[in-house]
């Protein structure tokens, strides 16, 4: 194994003028909270709860949740003492995270009453579902169908890591690996240690019942499409004999996936004509047989890294063949939200995993780790500004297969 460069790194927070966490805070969230105002006709209560929130978060310091909030024990176990801090001084994660659960607080979504359980997201989330590109996604799938079955499988893959560009993944097939010159947006590419944990045939083996792959999901919608139409090839072509998608039990970060977006995707595809509507077909299938099982553990809400999770979940990881993270979010939590060295070792910030465990993610934000130096240079040099880290136009995929 490669020793890591780097042990320790500086937590990311939010206070360095210009810096892309800062900008979280005083441009995005104020403009969320206006399209979440908009896009309900949230009461006179809600609305002032909205308002004081963006005020707090923009100017103030992080208030306690309130005393009977629903999870305020658990809260008060994932690091209180960042409370009574500025926004902009506490950890990048932990106000960012604090900040949705404020969200939902403030529009009701935990408390009895007719907003319980609204998600305030989910118009965003649907609208991704009724566009002409969404078709056009799924057309696509008619022409993959042709395809060898390792291609299918490349192309797939490529879907499910660029997200709401699944049909660039489609065209790119196999040919999406890294360069060591940053001409490639995958920048970083384990795919092919990815597939020896996933061979063909090897959940279809009555010795390899416990063949299961954990996919911890990231955005709804555009996103989540590619990701199940992932599980499908898995469980289709005996990649896998179980998959456990582990989803948000409650709305998060504005995209993130839960129960009812799955729900809504898969009515998506079975909604759908040709082979996205079999895909459909099949998964629903699945779900209803248990091959395809949906979690929604509370530490998926957590302000925290990976590294603190649970017993439970920590048993559930360490029984899968391979736990595949999707998305930047995921990535920061899996391999620490701080500010690495870009040539850290990858295999080094997930020593702590129980098990294998591959990365499908975006760039959306300052971390990242195990690149080699000559790709950092090549994409510092064609970026200075550091865009690449941030802009969504670089991925990687990232697979450690023991410690």
């Amino acid at each position: 194994m490669t020793r890591d460069p780097a042990p320790d790194a500086p937590v990311i927070v939010s206070d360095e003028p210009g810096s892309f966490p800062r900008s979280v805070f005083l441009e995005r969230h104020p403009a969320l909270i206006r399209r979440v105002r908009d896009a309900f006709p949230y009461g006179p209560g809600q609305r002032c709860a909205l308002d004081a929130l963006l005020e707090e978060s923009t100017g103030g310091v992080i208030e306690p949740l309130a005393a009977d909030a629903p999870g305020r024990e658990q809260w008060d176990a994932w690091r209180p003492e960042h409370f009574g801090q500025g926004w902009l001084d506490a950890p990048f994660l932990w106000a960012e995270s604090c900040f949705y659960r404020k969200l939902l607080d403030a529009v009701g979504y935990f408390a009895p009453g007719p907003w319980q359980g609204v998600d305030p997201f989910r118009p965003f989330k649907l609208a991704e579902l009724r566009t002409a590109e969404a078709d056009e996604e799924l057309a696509a799938l008619d022409r993959l169908a042709a395809l060898p079955v390792e291609e299918q499988a490349a192309a797939l893959l490529h879907g499910s890591l660029w997200g709401n560009r699944a049909d660039l993944g489609f065209r790119m097939g196999s040919a999406g690996g890294a360069t060591d010159g940053g001409d490639s947006p995958v920048i970083v590419d384990d795919s092919d240690t990815l597939w020896e944990l996933l061979p063909t045939g090897a959940g279809n083996s009555v010795h390899e019942a416990g063949h299961t792959v954990c996919l911890v999901a990231d955005n709804a919608g555009r996103e989540l499409v590619p990701d199940l139409l992932l599980v499908d090839h898995l469980l289709r072509h005996g990649r896998a004999a179980r998959v456990v998608l582990h989803v948000k039990p409650y709305p998060y970060y504005v995209s993130d996936a839960t129960t009812s977006d799955v729900l809504d995707a898969l009515r998506h595809l079975t909604g759908a004509d040709g082979a996205a509507r079999a895909a459909g077909e099949r998964l629903w299938a699945a779900m209803g047989g248990g091959l395809l099982e949906v979690r929604a553990h509370p530490f998926s809400c957590a302000p925290l890294p990976y590294a603190d999770m649970p017993d439970d979940l920590r048993e559930d990881f360490a029984a899968a063949t391979v736990t595949v993270f999707k998305g930047d979010l995921n990535y920061r939590r899996l391999v620490g939200d701080r500010l690495w060295l870009a040539t850290t070792s990858f295999a080094g910030r997930t020593a702590y995993f129980p098990g294998p465990v591959a990365a499908l993610r975006t760039l959306k934000s300052q971390v990242i780790v195990g690149l080699d130096a000559r790709t950092e240079q090549a994409l510092d040099a064609a970026t200075p500004d550091g865009g690449w880290r941030t802009g969504g136009t670089h991925a990687v995929i990232q697979t450690r297969v023991g410690p």
